[in-house]
């Protein structure tokens, strides 16, 4: 059974352990944060582009709104000694993929989410595959769990991580500091769905519904114009250790200011 206070504890070690390496290599400009309600449960929704914005986008909800965040991830990090004790005893939330435990994830998922934990979700379920960076098409489950819950669904978009380690890049790029950005948009409206039966094509709806929003997010991110259709992999190839805008980094001044520091 899930322990959220128990959880916050070990959350906060690991936070200590993680955050001054986070301030050496990264600074911030998170903006949204507001969105993001102080208490109950919440799910966020958040591309994914890297194996490390998990630790970004978990330093913006923890320090930017000021939530200890819960994530779904695959069940083999949590194999890796030391580390997989650490995402337990966290309470983060084992994925078990093509397996049989697979529904007691979402289990646990709607779990947190009903006894007040904000709970993040990878809809894509891997770091996406656009050479360009966007999102692709995502999986459902995400619908499933907004409709079961009727938690507040967050928007959010995140971009930088990459600069520091490219997905399937074995080399960090740890200085100089990159800027590391998180938006989160308003509540999305999902009352239309209120009651619906989960078939396929409302989780189908419900998911691209939540992933547009990212989507746009990211643009305004970018300051670029998203694709009109999510990216579809034929086939799984590892996506460049370079994205657009990696020459340089255009986003360093710091006009508006909002929730920058020159750390983190």
């Amino acid at each position: 059974m899930r322990r959220p206070s128990q959880h916050r504890g070990w959350f906060r070690l690991v936070a200590a352990i993680v955050k001054p390496l986070l301030l050496l290599f990264t600074r911030h400009r998170w903006r949204g944060m507001e969105n993001i309600p102080q208490q109950g449960g919440v799910i966020i929704v958040a591309n994914h582009v890297t194996v490390i914005d998990p630790l970004t986008l978990a330093h913006a909800m923890y320090d930017g709104a000021n939530r200890i965040p819960c994530y779904l991830a695959k069940a083999e990090i949590f194999n890796v000694p030391v580390i997989g004790s650490l995402l337990r005893k966290s309470g983060q939330i084992p994925v078990y993929r093509r397996s049989r435990e697979a529904a007691n994830s979402l289990r646990d998922a709607e779990t947190a989410v009903t006894t007040g934990e904000l709970v993040i979700v990878y809809p894509e379920g891997t770091c996406t595959r656009d050479p360009d960076g966007w999102p692709m098409v995502s999986k459902t489950g995400v619908a499933r769990l907004a409709l079961a819950t009727g938690a507040p669904v967050i928007p959010v978009a995140h971009w930088g991580a990459h600069r520091i380690l490219g997905y399937h890049s074995k080399r960090p790029h740890l200085f100089p500091r990159k800027l590391v950005q998180a938006l989160a948009g308003p509540p999305v409206d999902l009352s239309k769905f209120a009651g619906a039966e989960p078939t396929n094509d409302v989780l189908r709806e419900v998911t691209d519904l939540l992933m547009t929003h990212v989507k746009n997010l990211l643009g305004e991110l970018r300051g670029e114009q998203p694709p009109e259709a999510f990216f579809v992999p034929v086939s799984v190839p590892a996506p460049p250790t370079t994205m657009p805008g990696d020459e340089g980094d255009p986003s360093s001044s710091r006009e508006n200011g909002e929730a920058e520091t020159g750390a983190a």
